[in-house]
């Protein structure tokens, strides 16, 4: 059941991010990239990493992606305009990443043990990570907050209209 869980949502990611980069629209990349992340988290799920999961979902799924989307929204963001590349980058680049796919390919059949996952002695349980997370981690924790909060006045600053005075009409 588990190998059948990993392949639909090991599918359904790898869909979710060829149609991040297929989409024209930035909102509907963002909402391909709330798929690739949740399907990530139920991955974690099912390696038993609970609380990875739950951040992934939490965090990356949650909150940077309503972030992403509310800065797409702010900025009015419209369609990008479409390019074919250019032609040195199809001659050279195709080659570059067959070859590249046929190196990762023969590096992965003549590894020896790959494939095999074992448990250390000492694991980290859930409640030790959250006491040093927020004992140990609590200054950069918030200042990963504020920064977050200085990125979302500077995008709201970016796109006000005009100088910033209101006008007696309205």
């Amino acid at each position: 059941m588990h190998l059948i869980l990993f392949f639909i949502f090991a599918a359904l990611c790898l869909a979710g991010a060829v149609n991040l980069l297929l989409q024209t629209h930035p909102i509907n990349s963002a909402l391909s990239l709330i798929v690739v992340m949740t399907s990530l988290a139920v991955l974690y799920l099912l390696l038993g990493a609970e609380f990875l999961a739950a951040a992934q979902v939490i965090v990356y799924a949650g909150a940077v992606m309503v972030l992403f989307t509310f800065v797409i929204m702010l900025l009015n963001a419209g369609r990008e305009e479409r390019t074919l590349g250019s032609r040195a980058a199809r001659v050279v680049g195709f080659p570059a990443v067959a070859a590249f796919l046929a190196l990762l390919a023969t590096v992965l059949l003549k590894a020896h043990g790959l494939g095999r996952a074992a448990m250390q002695e000492g694991v980290t349980s859930t409640d030790d990570l959250s006491a040093v997370l927020f004992t140990k981690l609590l200054l950069p924790f918030e200042v990963t907050s504020v920064l977050i909060l200085i990125a979302i006045l500077g995008a709201v600053a970016l796109t006000r209209h005009g100088d910033g005075e209101r006008s007696a009409s309205k």
